[in-house]
């Protein structure tokens, strides 16, 4: 599992706005909905590691959206 954030990357992808709850909300089952699959702990903690490091600053102001694939 990996972010894009360019959107284009070839297969299976789902949106998360720059948001943490939105972020939060993705790991705890919507994105193993909306991926046909489950995330592992590990995943889980990648994709929220990746949030703190990359988005957390900017969250206050809704940019767009993130794509995971």
């Amino acid at each position: 599992m990996d972010v894009d954030l360019t959107g284009k990357a070839h297969g299976r992808g789902a949106y998360l706005h720059d948001q943490r709850a939105c972020w939060e909300r993705g790991v705890k089952g919507a994105l193993d909905h909306a991926l046909r699959t489950r995330l592992t702990d590990e995943e889980q903690q990648k994709l929220l590691a990746f949030f703190d490091e990359h988005l957390g600053n900017d969250s206050q102001g809704q940019k767009g959206a993130e794509e995971l694939s």
